[in-house]
């Protein structure tokens, strides 16, 4: 009895040091720029924003005219940033502004591409590293209102796409090259720190500017917080963070805005998101559900491996399928989070022929499936090689089957119920694409007694992913078997 006693006074010992070792972790970093909030958000925004499933991001600005090309020379980096190329000279790009005059942009053809696509929201640079601005910024003459366009850009594309019901989410650099203030490191002279103290208040004026122009704007998309001047600056970069979120209730900003006390950007000191989405995943993805410790997400995503604005030559590099997409975006669904697709409009305001079809192949496919995709999650369902489920309330199970089995039979495994005096059931199961019927067959039990069911599956005519519904429910353990007899 002595012998028991302690074991149970060891493994409580251990429990409750887990715990408080937990606890010490929440707050073993005293911080004045930390997390403002432990948890994700649960207003109406937030919930809006979690429901998007696919998105659209669109790079353009300036760089679109050189296309990726300058002097009959390629330059093989990312088209939006050549201005940092040693084979761009500085007053040759700087002078772009004055030849940008897309004269086939059409904002409403934009929008409705993005509706037919699927998309329910659009991150669109207000401007970025170069400093140009696509809205005429009172605070700096490098913006569309002194091109030959000189039309507002953005207001066109809020317009556009709230129109089609579609939220505008804005992206702004940190990053200014334009600007004589703007600098990497952190200022050392009084010149110095006087001039960067005029650069955050341009900045601080621009962000102003953009929310008090487009009240319509869910959120601030933020690019170019890497400097360590910027990071330095927790204090003014927090505070101006609420000033913006008191402006407009419901703002919704990621983890790339600030860094904390410390100068950790995206998590704080300790392991707190900063922001209200983590946005960590640029061109890549989380792989489990646990990795993500309950925080919202996005991933956004180039067409070729590392191109956002427009680059002619995508012969450089590889370019992704609509199938690979729609992989993606089902994966970021079923991993509670949202996939955003970027798009790099050409210097006359064209999207290119290869993103329309892609657009196109994508929207096909949503407007047969987008039910396994707007406002589902995650699922407690073991994952499969055929593909990935999402989930929409305790009786909806999809299943996108990416890879279809050579035996033309889709195997899922049964989760067990906490309760272990219930089972789980298949109500009814269905292809989402014409609700035809689907036949499931009980394939048994593991040596540890998990369940399976079997849906036959013929061989698809299309090579893109299709999708069952199952309709799921828990039943007593003494019904189960009177139901399967009925439905199997």
């Amino acid at each position: 009895m002595k012998k028991i006693s302690i074991i149970v006074f060891l493994f409580c010992g251990i429990f409750l040091g887990n715990i408080q070792s937990q606890q010490v972790k929440r707050s073993s970093v005293p911080l004045e720029h930390g997390a403002d909030r432990i948890g994700p958000r649960t207003d109406e925004a937030m919930q809006k924003w979690r429901e998007y499933g696919l998105g659209q991001f669109i790079h353009w600005g300036v760089y679109a005219i050189p296309g990726g090309h300058w002097n009959g020379e390629v330059y093989r980096g990312a088209a939006e940033w050549i201005r940092s190329w040693n084979r761009m000279p500085r007053s040759d790009y700087d002078n772009l502004y004055k030849q940008f005059n897309p004269v086939n942009f059409d904002a409403k053809r934009w929008a409705r591409q993005a509706k037919d696509m699927g998309a329910k929201c659009l991150i669109i640079t207000t401007k970025h590293h170069d400093g140009f601005c696509l809205w005429p910024s009172k605070y700096t003459d490098y913006t569309i209102a002194n091109t030959p366009y000189k039309r507002d850009i953005i207001k066109e594309l809020v317009d556009a796409y709230n129109a089609e019901s579609i939220d505008v989410t804005l992206y702004f650099s940190i990053i200014d090259w334009n600007h004589r203030g703007y600098r990497a490191r952190p200022p050392a002279t009084d010149e110095e720190k006087a001039s960067y103290e005029e650069f955050k208040q341009f900045t601080r004026n621009q962000l102003i500017e953009l929310l008090q122009n487009y009240p319509t704007a869910t959120g601030l998309w933020f690019d170019g917080t890497w400097d360590q001047a910027w990071i330095q600056q927790a204090p003014w970069v927090h505070e101006l963070e609420r000033e913006l979120r008191a402006m407009r209730p419901g703002l919704i900003i990621g983890s790339r805005f600030r860094a904390d006390d410390h100068g950790k950007r995206h998590y704080d000191s300790n392991g707190d998101l900063l922001g209200d989405y983590d946005q960590t995943y640029e061109r890549n993805m989380p792989e489990t559900l646990e990795e993500l410790n309950g925080v919202d997400w996005d991933c956004v995503m180039t067409v070729p491996e590392n191109q956002w604005g427009y680059h002619s030559d995508w012969s450089l590099t590889y370019v992704k399928k609509p199938f690979e997409f729609i992989e993606m975006m089902v994966k970021a669904v079923s991993l509670n989070g949202n996939f955003v697709l970027n798009f790099g409009p050409d210097g006359k305001g064209n999207i290119r022929p290869e993103e329309t079809e892609i657009a196109k192949e994508i929207g096909a496919w949503m407007k047969v499936n987008s039910e396994a995709i707007y406002g589902a999650g995650n699922s407690n369902w073991e994952k499969q090689g055929w593909g990935y489920y999402t989930q929409k309330g305790d009786n909806k199970l999809y299943l996108t089957v990416l890879n279809h089995p050579l035996n033309n039979m889709v195997r899922v495994k049964v989760p067990r119920p906490a309760d272990n005096t219930k089972v789980t059931i298949v109500e009814k199961a269905y292809f989402l694409d014409g609700k035809k019927p689907a036949i499931v067959r009980n394939a048994g039990r593991d040596k540890f007694n998990n369940i399976y069911y079997d849906i036959e599956s013929p061989r698809p005519s299309s090579t893109m992913p299709y999708v069952f519904v199952l309709e799921i429910r828990e039943v007593n353990r003494d019904e189960r078997d009177n139901y399967q007899q009925a439905i199997m």
